[in-house]
């Protein structure tokens, strides 16, 4: 099953809204506020978030008049448009040139992010690279052995410490053993701290700085794993995090029918920062590059 069949049984929820939408250009008139209301109203009710919704309002109106619609067949496309636009918030292709590079993996507890970073480890074994995983959470009871288990999965090699010990050193320590055996890319879990949490955000700039220090040449991906059946709760862990950790990507996860699709356009919107994979199952294989195009259309199938 490819993107497309997968991100579409994904998005069942979130195209029940949009199948009020369909009832919206039934009844289109390119001068009605109504309209562009009740645009604003499913959009909100998709997750999408008030002010991303309000700018999509607002770019409706301005396409409408530049390309003059009449119909609601040339709204539904000119909106499919405008939200396929919106999405463009960078490059989603992972840059892993350097060897060896870095993935730094954050987000709070609960999201699927030891889970993510397997499937990533998964992959990225499939493509011929060698990777180091870093059990730099050693806060959380027994998450170096859930990332152990992991790394016997994918057939990546890990370094991990005692639970208690310093994340930094650890992360020291996988850095230099990733150098030593040759690895392409070197995968750093951290803590599932909370965005409200100075103390363990001040040890997330401190892993950063070691790896700045100790591969300063190296590409880094800071890829934020975020839940998608949070919502907006989830944008604002993300700010922090953006300010804190200076992310390159979103991993969004659970996007398997339970959540709303929507929050993809917030992120983009409101943190210009590309969702780069989605997670729509528990599969080794569930965890897939994002496609903007792909996941516009899925939301507008008929």
């Amino acid at each position: 099953m490819g993107f497309f069949d997968k991100i579409f049984s994904g998005l069942s929820k979130t195209r029940n809204n949009m199948e009020e939408l369909e009832e919206l250009f039934q009844g289109y008139a390119p001068d009605s506020e109504d309209f562009y209301d009740e645009l604003e109203e499913l959009l909100v009710l998709s997750d999408v978030g008030a002010a991303t919704a309000e700018r999509v309002a607002y770019l409706m109106r301005k396409k409408t008049w530049e390309d003059r619609f009449r119909k609601g067949d040339e709204a539904r496309r000119g909106l499919i448009q405008v939200l396929t636009k919106l999405l463009d918030a960078g490059d989603t292709a992972l840059k892993l040139e350097t060897k060896p590079s870095v993935i730094l993996m954050v987000g709070v507890n609960g999201v699927g992010k030891t889970t993510t970073i397997g499937k990533l480890a998964h992959q990225l074994k499939e493509e011929g690279k060698k990777v180091m995983l870093v059990a730099g959470d050693t806060f959380r009871a027994a998450a170096a052995e859930q990332l152990g288990i992991w790394a016997e999965r994918s057939g990546a090699d890990i370094v991990r410490h005692e639970e208690g010990s310093d994340p930094a050193a650890v992360v020291f320590d996988g850095i230099s053993a990733a150098k030593a055996r040759g690895c392409d890319v070197v995968i750093i879990d951290t803590a599932g701290r909370l965005h409200n949490k100075a103390n363990l955000m001040n040890e997330l700039a401190k892993i950063r700085r070691i790896i700045d220090r100790e591969l300063p040449e190296a590409d880094v991906e800071t890829l934020m794993v975020l839940d998608a059946t949070t919502g907006q709760n989830g944008l604002i862990q993300a700010k922090q995090f953006l300010e804190t950790a200076g992310l390159t990507g979103i991993v969004l996860t659970k996007l398997d029918g339970t959540a709303k699709g929507g929050i993809v356009f917030a992120i983009a919107n409101e943190l210009k920062l590309p969702v780069k994979y989605v997670g729509v199952g528990e599969g080794m294989d569930d965890l897939i590059p994002f496609d903007a195009e792909n996941f516009v259309t899925a939301l507008f199938k008929r």
